[in-house]
């Protein structure tokens, strides 16, 4: 019965599974009810056939093992499965006795009964085998998978930024320890000295709840179950900061285009600061007076009337960009950045007018990689540090920022009657309870007094 190291592998991995689930259930660990069961409990977590079938081999052959003769074994075992074996038993050493020592702790899924399907496949970040450190670990895999995670699920890169971030911050907290010791109980901990210590906002600990929940899930494999003491936090209602319509036309005097034009577009459509400056020449439909929001806040589309009194500008600044865009392609540019695999799929598309962006930046930004130089547009940074000079130089007495045009977008269209509905689609807003913090935002016109109908 000579077992090659790769057959080994195999053995231990099945063993460490059915030794867990022996001790998880009350069954006697080379009792052959275990193995049934075991194989059932398989198949309730719906693991392939042909994987049932290979873990129910693997641990008969431990069973046949464990009634061999000691001597036998040895003699037909490698001297690599010998270290293998030697190690395998540090490991569930230091398992039994974390598991233990931390009735709490989240062990590794290789050999916790709730990852199985892990295990059995051999994926994942945790599905390795080594010394559980309490510190010092390696997390460089845990924040490869998290971008998988999140690139798989199209969520936009500063969702990805935002969980790294926080990712990063739990794990100096926990000081580093291996992924497969860390436990609810450390995010407990995590959220409690956020509020107490650190004295975040509510909306900032919910972002955090989030991304551990997110990590937990995805990367993890494990839920975070009913435990007392993780509770999201409560925001208090937030009214919104808006301009009136002098204060809006007052800040735009101070601004130079293409600044001027950008505000102007975002109050005068109701567009986030994202969704304006990543407007491409086909997003304008001049001849239907339409403007199409691609891939918004959620990925929805939506589309929006172009300001009449905009018109002529927005027609010059197209031929400012025609005009530099032929520029461009006489100096050999590569084009512009397209997002996703659109440059895969269409080849000439980030050369072509109708890719270009509405309001390109002043300079090419090379790209070393592939020795290149592709335009962007206006950047966000630049954008609100001409607002802020503007609204310096205005002396508004209002904490302005580029979306509180957005704000008084939606204000002034309530203030002016028009349907909540019919705003809500504007914005883009999924749920019309979003859309409803704009009637706190004006003055109401509502008639107090109760009549009855036949008094009017």
């Amino acid at each position: 019965m000579a077992f090659r190291p790769d057959s080994f592998d195999i053995i231990l991995n099945g063993c460490a599974i059915i030794l867990i689930f022996c001790r998880k259930y009350n069954f006697r660990q080379t009792d052959e009810e275990s193995l049934a069961a075991f194989v059932e409990k398989l198949g309730e977590k719906r693991q392939a056939e042909g994987l049932r079938t290979q873990a129910h081999h693997a641990v008969s052959l431990f069973y046949r093992m464990d009634q061999c003769p000691a001597e036998k074994v040895q003699n037909d075992i490698t001297p690599a499965v010998k270290n293998t074996i030697s190690e395998q038993a540090a490991i569930d050493a230091t398992y039994l006795h974390t598991k233990e020592s931390l009735p709490n702790q989240a062990v590794s899924p290789a050999h916790d009964h709730k990852a199985d399907k892990t295990a059995v496949r051999g994926g994942g970040p945790l599905s390795h085998t080594g010394a559980l450190k309490p510190s010092g670990a390696d997390w460089t895999e845990i924040y490869r998978e998290l971008k998988n995670a999140v690139t798989l699920r199209h969520y936009s890169p500063k969702t990805l930024k935002a969980y790294a971030g926080w990712t990063r911050k739990f794990q100096a907290y926990a000081k580093s320890k291996d992924p497969r010791l860390v436990s609810v109980d450390d995010v407990k901990d995590f959220l409690t000295w956020l509020a107490v210590e650190k004295d975040i906002s509510a909306s900032s600990r919910n972002q955090a709840f989030n991304a551990l929940l997110f990590l937990f899930r995805n990367v993890f494999g494990r839920e975070f179950g009913k435990v007392d003491g993780i509770v999201r936090a409560k925001r208090r209602p937030y009214i919104p900061v808006v301009l009136s319509r002098a204060e809006v036309d007052r800040i735009i005097g101070f601004m130079h285009d293409p600044h001027k034009l950008i505000i102007s577009l975002m109050y005068g459509c109701g567009l986030r600061i994202s969704e304006c400056l990543s407007l491409r020449v086909h997003n304008f439909n001049f001849d239907m007076k339409i403007l199409t929001i691609h891939d918004g806040k959620g990925k929805k589309d939506r589309t929006v009337p172009i300001p009449e009194v905009l018109m002529g500008e927005l027609q010059a600044q197209l031929d400012r960009v025609i005009a530099q865009h032929d520029q461009d392609c006489q100096a050999g540019f590569d084009g512009v950045f397209l997002y996703g695999q659109l440059e895969k799929k269409y080849k000439n598309a980030a050369r072509e007018l109708v890719w270009q962006w509405f309001f390109p930046a002043k300079e090419l930004t090379p790209v070393p990689k592939n020795k290149e130089r592709r335009r962007y547009h206006v950047h966000e940074t630049s954008l609100q540090k001409a607002l802020g000079k503007a609204v310096k130089k205005a002396k508004i007495p209002k904490r302005v920022t580029s979306h509180t045009f957005r704000h008084s977008f939606a204000s002034h269209l309530l203030q002016a009657n028009y349907d909540i509905r019919t705003i809500q689609e504007l914005l883009g807003h999924s749920d019309v309870r979003t859309t409803m913090i704009y009637t706190h935002t004006v003055k109401s016109v509502t008639l107090k007094e109760v009549k009855s109908p036949l008094d009017f």
